[in-house]
């Protein structure tokens, strides 16, 4: 059964204009068709159309229930976005889809893009959450200074990804407590600068990489989400 999205189903029982025109005019559904609705915030209700419309429609809440994400701590991944916005899309994308609670877009010295909007980014947040059945859509924060990012997070992971071979670097998989709240930081195309490195060793953040291959930030970003997901399969 296709899901639709309405973060405020609860009190307007009223799907919004979006989802009403694709349920009325695309799938062609009418009064009594029962439908799948998520709010976002991890609810799942099944409803029955009481009042087709293309731009409102009305519906009638039969059953609620709660869909709890497949993890039971808290992934955040903060991410310089890329020159090309089509792969920060995509990359949205794919962390919605394997699993994340928080994306970051951040702002830093060598960064090619300072300038993004959220609100396209969570339209396709949104896509990939109906689609991988899950029913509580990450939270996507604004452009956001390393700096600020640096300093938050206390009771968390803490992990900065560069590239740089000359300083220290640990193994992501060694180091990554499984089923531990975490936060991961990756750089822009042309790598964190050395003060912003150095920034965060100061601040206890554990320096890491992602194993010997060279990827792109956007892949960079995937590879250390799934990281997570797959050492808390094997624990």
């Amino acid at each position: 059964m296709i899901r639709f999205y309405a973060p405020d189903i609860a009190s307007t029982l009223t799907l919004p204009e979006s989802d009403s025109q694709h349920c009325i005019r695309v799938l062609r559904m009418n009064l009594g068709d029962e439908i799948e609705v998520i709010d976002g915030r991890g609810r799942l209700l099944q409803c029955r159309i009481v009042s087709p419309h293309s731009k409102h429609t009305g519906v009638e809440i039969l059953h609620s229930s709660n869909l709890p994400l497949p993890w039971n701590h808290h992934i955040t991944v903060a991410v310089a976005p890329t020159k090309h916005l089509d792969r920060m899309e995509w990359l949205v994308e794919k962390l919605t889809e394997i699993g994340v609670n928080r994306i970051v877009p951040l702002l830093c010295q060598r960064s090619e893009r300072k300038e993004i909007k959220v609100e396209r980014l969570e339209k396709i947040a949104v896509s990939a959450m109906k689609q991988s059945l899950k029913a509580t859509l990450p939270e996507i924060q604004p452009m956001t200074p390393v700096s600020k990012v640096l300093d938050s997070y206390e009771d968390a992971q803490k992990f900065i990804a560069y590239c740089d071979p000359s300083l220290p670097r640990l193994s992501l998989a060694r180091e990554y407590k499984p089923h531990t709240s975490s936060v991961v930081i990756i750089g822009p195309e042309g790598d964190f600068s050395p003060e912003e490195i150095r920034g965060a060793l100061d601040r206890q953040w554990l320096p890491v990489t992602l194993g010997e291959n060279r990827l792109r930030t956007e892949t960079a970003a995937l590879v250390a989400c799934d990281t997570f997901h797959l050492i808390d399969q094997l624990h």
